[in-house]
């Protein structure tokens, strides 16, 4: 009998059956890993008396799992990718990824490899993708509409302190005395003066302004803000008012008043804006809360960086003294054709009336494309449109940006038709100024007051 005939399944001298799975296994299956002992083969083989000695079984691996084949058992110098292999695929389709030459041997218990981070994983279960997975697209939406939102509040707030520091407050309301009561409504009183600050030859030519030193009032406006409605009332120029007491705005000093009446763009003349609103609240007996006045250059290169003003001309006219020379129907008006538009009075019969009921209609249109989407949120319109016209807008010391726009806001509502676009109401003639009715007046301010809808109706 050859040392060998252990392997072909005989009873050793116990009695035990070897299978070939290893020392006392009688199993179907094998056993796990077990510590090979070492084997020493005797000097001579087949001498008397002594029984072969059968060398050592490897240890088998346990099964790759549930359900899974077996291992094929350990052979030395065997690399087909069965236990312990020197990486590479084996017989039984075992791949560990890593072509290293370096062997894993028992320590592994026959698994795979541990892998890392984003390590792809070949066989079955592995993702088979690229590192890292699939991009996260909600994170990255989150993370950009952060960044947008803090670049429009960082831009919107540099441009807030950018235009409030190029508006000129040199109106100090404070040195107006005997003020009226507040009312419920928001008022400001607008005013166009003939400035020529700032304006070369070249550019007074052009505009047909003259070159007149100082400045008067071209234009006159009460704006009522109210919840019940906005309203807009002309007062002309040569309108027949009283001089009032009042303290002049450079010297402190009270002028007391005589009675003498005046047109209103004198109070202007006399003493600036101080004087102006003085009067206005006396003859009126509404408060002025604001105060807002541009001049001519202000007032074109404003309409200029807007591209224009889209305006209907209802019948068109001629006046060589303003420049202007307007035919009938809609169109858009650059920056000095609309200040020619809103300076014309010697076109028209009722010169004055006439051309108050124009300068109405061009603000309100001014307002109305001013103030929308496409100039607010497009900063090659805005800037340009704020550069022009805050560098010669002059307002009260207490007037903020925030109350700049609701005074254009109230504007444009008046040309939408949220509101009652009107002269101050006139009952006659004095001297060749115009005199106010006073009756409807009162009404008028006792309405604006009292935040009520405005039912008064003007020339």
């Amino acid at each position: 009998m050859s040392d060998w005939d252990g392997w072909s399944g005989e009873q050793d001298q116990r009695g035990r059956r070897d299978d070939g799975y290893g020392r006392g296994s009688g199993q179907a299956q094998p056993e796990g890993a077990q510590r090979m002992r070492h084997v020493q083969r005797p000097a001579q083989q087949g001498q008397q008396g002594q029984q072969p000695r059968r060398p050592a079984q490897p240890p088998v691996p346990p099964p790759a799992g549930p359900g899974g084949p077996a291992r094929t058992p350990y052979v030395p110098g065997q690399q087909d990718g069965s236990y312990g292999s020197v990486g590479g695929a084996g017989r039984d389709g075992y791949d560990s990824g890593y072509n290293t030459g370096q062997v894993y041997g028992g320590g592994h218990g026959g698994q795979q490899p541990p892998t890392g981070p984003g390590r792809r994983t070949g066989g079955p279960g592995g993702t088979g993708g690229p590192a890292g997975g699939a991009p996260n697209w909600g994170k990255r939406i989150k993370i950009g509409s952060i960044v947008l939102v803090s670049a429009l509040v960082v831009t919107g707030v540099g441009t807030y302190f950018w235009a409030d520091s190029k508006v000129r407050r040199e109106v100090d309301l404070s040195k107006v005395i005997e003020r009226p009561k507040e009312g419920d409504c928001t008022t400001y009183l607008i005013v166009g003066s003939d400035s020529r600050e700032g304006m070369s030859a070249e550019e007074k030519k052009k505009l047909h302004t003259g070159s007149a030193e100082g400045k008067r009032t071209d234009s006159m406006m009460i704006l009522a803000k109210c919840s019940s409605g906005n309203t807009m009332i002309s007062l002309p120029r040569d309108s027949d008012v009283e001089i009032p007491s009042f303290v002049g705005s450079q010297s402190g000093k009270k002028y007391p008043g005589t009675g003498k009446r005046e047109k209103l763009n004198a109070a202007y003349a006399d003493d600036g804006a101080e004087l102006l609103v003085r009067t206005v609240e006396f003859n009126t007996g509404l408060r002025i809360d604001h105060y807002a006045e541009i001049g001519f250059a202000g007032f074109a290169n404003i309409v200029d960086a807007l591209g224009g003003v889209e305006l209907n001309i209802e019948k068109g006219f001629k006046d060589e003294k303003s420049g202007a020379d307007f035919k009938e129907g809609t169109q858009t008006l650059n920056g000095e054709q609309s200040l020619a538009y809103v300076r014309t009075r010697y076109a028209f019969a009722e010169s004055d009336l006439q051309r108050t009921k124009n300068q109405q209609k061009f603000l309100s249109a001014l307002a109305s494309q001013a103030a929308t989407p496409s100039t607010v949120l497009n900063p090659f319109t805005l800037y340009p449109v704020l550069g022009a016209g805050l560098d010669t807008l002059i307002v009260d010391k207490d007037m903020s940006l925030w109350d700049m726009g609701q005074m254009f806001f109230a504007m444009k509502g008046i040309s939408s038709g949220d509101g009652v676009s009107m002269n101050m109401p006139i009952s006659g003639q004095r001297g060749g100024n115009l005199v106010w009715d006073k009756a409807k007046v009162q009404q008028l301010v006792q309405q604006i007051q009292k935040d009520e809808k405005v039912t008064v109706r003007g020339n």
